[in-house]
């Protein structure tokens, strides 16, 4: 075996290595999202739609595809670069899974190692309103852009192009998360946690839930405690309970939770929050006593919930919040690619 071909094995190793640290760090990725690629020899090794980051040691989760073509595709603006599904080389993808959605921003950035994350410390900063001039700061010593948000896939890879350089390695998508990129797993790696500490925000110490009053809640209604004790805390927090209300943050809350979240109002009790409405919420925020969720939400679902907290409670008081509007909405929840990806994840997760 050559230096060259050892090399290649090595960092696709190291890749997968570092694909299931972050991917078992709640604060970095939360369920299927996120994704890691490489460019290796003309072939862009990406992270395959619905799998876990988490799994990266335990299943193959990587497709490959030909990127020459593939950013021919893109720069012409071909629809048939959105799912990529024909850029793949089949013979290597024996398991017929199918490209992240985000395959074109990857294979946009010139940098061998692309890491992107749903970062809760870079959505926290993403959803304000006024994101980019606060990260003036924080991020002086870094190649940065701020990218508006769009939906993911083309439109989010031809809103990258526009707002950035070659040397460009950091980018803070509003609304939606962190992508870092560099010539090495190693160096992608350094980078992500150095920004990441560059954006740490400080959190608000909540009491704990009331589980006794959550249960009896639960027993009269299709709804049932989180699994995770932290997704208690949007619910606690006046003012987290109060972001999270106000509408959707992000795209993969949207796609397992649907738009936003419900609290009860004052006085208000659960049945009569639930009388008459269309659509069941699925998850709700009960002042003093804690979170519930349906009893038909996922395991995706149960971390976009945790999720949910831990990004409100580095909301500060008096910032301005942007929310995805209703239209953003609607276009996520009637997108092919995220309907395809809840069903491959639902079937990954049972196997």
């Amino acid at each position: 075996m050559n230096q060259d071909t050892t090399e290649y094995r090595d960092e696709l190793v190291a890749l997968r290595r570092l694909s299931a640290r972050i991917g078992k760090d709640p604060a970095l990725v939360q369920a299927a999202g996120g994704n890691t690629s490489i460019k290796q020899e003309g072939v862009l090794w990406i992270k395959a739609s619905g799998t876990w980051l988490s799994q990266a040691l335990e299943r193959n989760i990587m497709v490959p595809v030909r990127l020459k073509p593939l950013l021919a595709a893109l720069a012409a603006n071909d629809p048939a670069a959105e799912k990529a599904q024909g850029f793949v080389i089949e013979d290597a993808n024996p398991e017929n899974l199918r490209p992240s959605i985000e395959t074109t921003l990857h294979a946009a950035m010139p940098q061998k190692v692309v890491v992107h994350a749903h970062c809760v410390e870079t959505i926290a900063w993403s959803a304000r309103r006024d994101g980019e001039t606060a990260l003036q700061d924080k991020l002086r010593d870094f190649d940065w852009a701020w990218i508006p948000y769009v939906r993911p896939g083309l439109p989010l890879s031809r809103a990258i192009a526009e707002r950035t350089s070659e040397t460009t390695s950091v980018l803070i998508l509003a609304n939606h998360g962190l992508v870092v990129a560099a010539d090495s797993v190693a160096e992608a790696e350094k980078l992500l946690a150095a920004v990441g500490e560059a954006l740490r925000n400080p959190t608000r110490d909540l009491p704990a839930a009331k589980h006794e009053k959550l249960t009896a809640i639960a027993a009269e209604l299709p709804y049932r405690l989180p699994r995770h004790s932290d997704s208690h805390a949007v619910a606690l927090d006046p003012l987290s309970r109060r972001i999270a209300s106000g509408g959707s943050l992000y795209p993969d809350h949207v796609i397992f939770l649907g738009s936003g979240a419900t609290a009860l109002a004052p006085g208000e009790t659960p049945k009569q929050m639930l009388a008459g409405r269309e659509q069941t919420p699925a998850i709700l925020l009960i002042p003093d006593a804690g979170t519930l969720l349906h009893e038909s939400v996922s395991e995706s679902g149960e971390e976009l919930a945790r999720c949910l907290a831990h990004v409100t409670s580095r909301i500060a008081a008096e910032t301005p919040v942007r929310y995805l509007t209703a239209e953003q909405d609607d276009e996520l929840l009637n997108w092919d690619a995220e309907k395809y990806r809840k069903q491959l994840e639902a079937q990954l997760l049972e196997s």
